[in-house]
């Protein structure tokens, strides 16, 4: 019975065996889904993002948690020279801010940061301005 109430109020204000389910269970079980919602709308993945000349990429995750927004991001490059990947964000705020990460190889890497409204990510290769791939918004 409790599988078929959680399928009713998850599809809405729909009648069961011709019974219609009562406003207090149509309730009960919607701050649970809002919830999940919330989480899954703020987390989401991102890549593969190349450098322009296609000899390095990044991809990642990005999610919001307790007011700070975190990404996990992963870099590739083939060479022997360094990828970089640049993390632009505006804060609410309005201020902005700009932080590159350099590796050679293959790497990860988490942070985060308070109060971020916008974040963006864009890869490079060669050198901290060169031949970088173009911008995406990331969160």
């Amino acid at each position: 019975m409790r599988k078929v109430l959680a399928a009713a109020a998850l599809a809405g204000s729909m009648t069961v065996t011709g019974l219609a389910l009562a406003p207090a269970a149509q309730a009960a079980s919607a701050p649970a889904t809002a919830q999940a919602t919330a989480a899954t709308a703020t987390a989401g993945n991102w890549g593969k993002y190349y450098s322009s000349n296609k000899k390095a990429y990044t991809y990642g995750k990005t999610w919001k948690f307790k007011g700070k927004v975190y990404t996990k991001w992963y870099g590739k490059e083939f060479t022997s020279k360094h990828g970089y990947v640049w993390f632009r964000y505006e804060y609410k705020s309005g201020k902005t801010g700009k932080h590159y990460y350099r590796w050679n190889g293959s790497t990860s890497h988490t942070w985060s940061k308070k109060n971020i409204k916008k974040l963006y990510t864009y890869t490079c290769w060669g050198g901290p301005t060169k031949y970088c791939g173009s911008v995406h918004r990331i969160y």
